[in-house]
């Protein structure tokens, strides 16, 4: 793990913990990736609730509640299907705030409008959802890096 990714982590688990609240992830693209980055930090347990690894659409659909509807709408790789991630995860946990990720790392996948690369993120809380869609370049583990190190500066700014 870089040192970038475990400082992200860091700081966000001293974030976490200040306000207590819980995290949950819901990951796709990431294979669990922003999982292990915040169980690499000692003491995540008093801020880290679990995690969801849900990389097909049925595991989206069954242990997230996305709506099958959604993702023949608007695909996997979607806002609306990140947001739903991110509630999903939240609806099925003790967590406070969530964090989504799912998007084509490569080297193949990509479709029309959904370059390699294509990562859409959600976090969520109770009140509010935010989310966002970008496209990270270089191969699967440089597109799957990115995608953790956003996470967790979302994250970050989602907290405060």
């Amino acid at each position: 793990m870089s040192t970038d990714i475990n400082e992200l982590a860091a700081q966000a688990g001293r974030a976490l913990q200040d306000k207590e609240l819980l995290l949950v992830t819901a990951e796709s693209c990431t294979g669990g990736g922003v999982s292990q980055a915040i169980t690499e930090i000692a003491g995540s347990t008093g801020w880290f609730d679990c995690g969801f690894v849900c990389y097909s659409n049925a595991s989206k659909t069954e242990l997230l509640e996305v709506p099958a509807a959604l993702i023949a709408q608007f695909g996997s790789v979607s806002e609306e299907v990140a947001a739903a991630m991110a509630q999903g995860a939240l609806a099925n946990s003790n967590a406070h705030i969530a964090v989504s990720t799912t998007g084509i790392a490569g080297p193949t996948g990509a479709v029309p409008g959904k370059p390699v690369g294509t990562v859409c993120f959600g976090w969520a809380n109770g009140d509010t959802v935010h989310t966002e869609r970008l496209v990270f370049s270089g191969d699967r583990r440089a597109v799957r890096e990115q995608t953790v190190i956003h996470a967790l500066q979302g994250l970050m700014r989602f907290i405060n």
